[in-house]
């Protein structure tokens, strides 16, 4: 997918379990392990306004775009 989330690094420069985000988020330390591992399809604004006042930091520095890598047709998968 070629949106990352980088919410792991902005622990690691916080000191913060994932638990600790997830309860001052108010989500389940499951929901914020999707988001975190990149499976989430979406996040609600209020998720991520509540990511960003826990983290002290900006949208940007939990959400990155990456162009995906072109198929090469010629490789059997």
């Amino acid at each position: 997918m070629p949106i990352v989330v980088d919410i792991d690094v902005m622990l690691a420069r916080r000191k913060m379990s994932v638990g600790e985000l997830a309860d001052r988020v108010g989500i389940t330390p499951a929901n914020l392990a999707v988001l975190k591992n990149g499976r989430a399809k979406a996040v609600r604004f209020t998720t991520l306004a509540a990511l960003c006042e826990a983290l002290d930091c900006q949208p940007g520095d939990l959400l990155r775009w990456e162009p995906e890598e072109p198929v090469d047709p010629s490789v059997d998968a």
